[in-house]
Parts: C-alpha cells; sequence; structure tokens
C-alpha cells in the first residue's frame, strides 16, 4: 500500500478552510480538467458520517470510472476522512486535517492507496499512477497558492 503525505499552509481562517473543502461540490474546482471529474449525486452543503458520494473521473488515460466514497468520519472544523467504497482502486482512504496556525491553517492531507491487479497494478503504480495522483494535490496546491487560497472564495 502507498502512503502520501502533502502539506499547504494558507492565510485563511481554518473556518473558511472548513467551509470550502468539507462542501463536496468544490472538488471539481481543484481537480485537473482532464479528469473530467463529475458529481453524479446529490450532495448537501455540509458533510456529515455516512455520506455516500458517487462520481465520474477518468484518472488515468481518460478511461472513465464510476467512484464511489463515504465519508466515515468528521470532526468540524479540523478534519474529515473518505474511504473509497468502490472505484478504480483497491484501497483508497484519503483523510483532511486543518490545523489553526498563526495567521492561517495548516491543511495537511494523508492518503493511502492499493491499486488492484497485482503485480501488474504495481508495475503500474510505481511508473504511473503514483505521479498522476500526486500531480491531483501539486494541481491543488498550485491553484490554491495562485491566489493565496482566494480561490475558496470564488
Amino acid at each position: 500500500m502507498r502512503q502520501l503525505e502533502f502539506k499547504q499552509y494558507l492565510q485563511i481562517p481554518v473556518e473558511h478552510a472548513w467551509k470550502f473543502f468539507s462542501n463536496p461540490a468544490n472538488l471539481a474546482r481543484i481537480t485537473p480538467k482532464a479528469m473530467n471529474f463529475i458529481i453524479t449525486s446529490r450532495v448537501p452543503e455540509n458533510i456529515y458520517p455516512g455520506l455516500i458520494i458517487t462520481y465520474k473521473v477518468s484518472p488515468v488515460l481518460g478511461i472513465p470510472f464510476s467512484w464511489v466514497t463515504e465519508i466515515t468520519q468528521v470532526k468540524e472544523p479540523f478534519y474529515f476522512i473518505d474511504d473509497q467504497r468502490s472505484g478504480p482502486y483497491a484501497i483508497w482512504h484519503h483523510e483532511h486535517y486543518f490545523e489553526p496556525v498563526e495567521n492561517g491553517v495548516m491543511m495537511t492531507d494523508k492518503l493511502f492507496y492499493k491499486v488492484p491487479l497485482g503485480i501488474i497494478g504495481k508495475l503500474l503504480d510505481n511508473f504511473f499512477i503514483h505521479k498522476k495522483v500526486a500531480g491531483i494535490f501539486e494541481f491543488r496546491k498550485k491553484i490554491l497558492e495562485e491566489n493565496n487560497g482566494s480561490a475558496l472564495y470564488i
């Protein structure tokens, strides 16, 4: 299983970061356009434990996948956790943390994932998928850094 961690500081209050990132409708705004990310279920503005969210997404080679995640834990405004219930990965566990710090918030994403297909999946992960996953978080970081988090207010 692959474990990744991404950190980003924004000069905004933790409540603003929480409001943006805990609203599933905002995920498409910080996802690369090439992934064709579309939420296919009705989603509320505020997440809660047990919330099921369905998507269509093309994470690899433009191949569309259906993806189902469940919000499993929420402690507003400090963290929430989502787990893939079905989709392109054998395992996808994503922890989102928001830590109030001086003049802003430190956001930390902890991601644990495993690709399917045994040794073939492992090879694909080593040569391609890992870079693609990291690229998603780099894209988000760039979008948020461009305006020091003001993209959250759009």
